[in-house]
């Protein structure tokens, strides 16, 4: 076993070397721009992008004309919101979503609420679920939109997509769902879930960062969007810019071991987290798990420790990298927004940290974290209990 353990695997997943290798030759050998079209360069490179196009769909279960790439999820977030509202306009001027989105959803919000759109914000339940009901009620005569994250990146819920899709779908609303935690380790269906829009990074799939995708359904209804970056036309007219080659390759080849290897790779990963829960749990008193155990990502653990603060903890393990949240959020020292949005007091939240396994991870490392937590948890509550 070699010293640092990465348990942090929510925040970004290490390139599979699988994933490398097709990269490479993208790099050094085919290295033409995909909109050169006079020449075998060109050729290449565009029958590697569309490749992965191919590699993408497979994985959500739609046609490869629907895939747009960008250079990440917060893009593809920003471009499915502000497009559709900037495009829909004349339909209307509301949007529906939920309190613990990822800020590359909620700051997009906020920022066209000073373009005169309305938000709602839909509370979830201590579990961190929405009820659809509520959502429904919440939609309007004037609703363009619903986003709605399929797990979230913090607890690692799952929510309802389909029933939250289906009265979208009856009243011709878009749906779009940032599903950068979910693509690769839970089966996605767009068709099945009525979802119009869907967000995928590639570096959370063991694929390189600076690459992801935005689907975008093509038909019943077929999605218009007002592109974010014009220039040249490119992913028709909705993402302008040379395309990122290898980075593309990269991000199918991710795609394509995730559809090939999630039922074994997540079933592998959900007994290694249950193994590291029950393994604290027994070892400690003062452990709550953050969120539903029931609709839950199987390599997601979040867990309070009463008495102690995540940050202390996360310093005294040293050797262990984990996280109290969100990385985007990890330079503020605030209680985490989504915990808090769950009915978490401020003190459990400041306890909280996530443990994201992957699939690099061994049984061998989830024993050893097993026991650093403990002792390291024992100490710090020794500590405080003394001052």
């Amino acid at each position: 076993m070699k010293l640092p353990i990465y348990m942090d695997n929510h925040a970004t997943t290490p390139v599979d070397p699988r994933v490398l290798e097709v990269m490479l030759p993208y790099f050094t050998e085919h290295y033409g721009n995909a909109a050169s079209r006079n020449h075998r360069f060109g050729w290449e490179a565009e029958a590697a992008v569309e490749t992965a196009r191919q590699q993408i769909a497979k994985l959500i279960n739609a046609s490869p004309k629907e895939i747009v790439f960008t250079s990440g999820a917060t893009e593809s977030d920003n471009l499915a919101i502000k497009g559709v509202a900037r495009a829909c306009r004349h339909k209307g001027n509301h949007i529906v979503t939920l309190p613990t989105e990822h800020k590359a959803v909620l700051d997009p919000c906020q920022h066209l609420e000073q373009e005169a759109f309305d938000v709602t914000c839909v509370p979830v339940g201590p579990d961190g679920r929405v009820d659809p009901d509520d959502v429904k009620r919440a939609l309007r005569d004037e609703t363009i939109l619903v986003t709605v994250m399929e797990a979230n990146n913090e607890i690692g819920v799952l929510q309802p997509m389909a029933e939250i899709g289906r009265p979208c779908r009856e009243r011709a609303i878009l749906f779009h769902t940032d599903a950068v935690q979910a693509v690769g380790k839970v089966p996605i269906d767009v068709e099945a879930l009525g979802i119009d829009l869907l967000s995928i990074s590639a570096h959370k799939i063991y694929g390189p960062k600076g690459v992801g995708a935005l689907y975008v359904r093509g038909r019943n209804p077929a999605v218009e969007l007002a592109p974010l970056i014009e220039g040249g036309g490119h992913e028709r007219g909705m993402r302008s810019g040379t395309l990122n080659v290898p980075g593309i390759v990269g991000l199918g080849k991710a795609c394509e071991l995730c559809r090939q290897e999630m039922p074994e790779e997540s079933g592998r990963l959900r007994a290694l987290r249950d193994r590291l829960k029950e393994g604290i749990v027994s070892g400690l008193e003062g452990v709550s798990v953050n969120g539903s155990l029931e609709h839950r990502l199987p390599h997601n653990l979040n867990v309070g420790f009463s008495g102690i603060e995540g940050e202390s903890l996360l310093v005294g393990m040293n050797d262990v990298a984990v996280s109290l949240g969100s990385a985007c959020m990890s330079a503020r020292r605030e209680p985490s927004y989504v915990l808090k949005a769950l009915g978490v007091s401020d003190e459990r939240a400041q306890s909280s940290v996530r443990f994201g396994l992957g699939r690099f991870n061994t049984e061998e490392e989830v024993d050893y974290v097993i026991n650093r937590v403990i002792e390291t948890v024992t100490g710090l509550r020794e500590l405080a209990f003394e001052v």
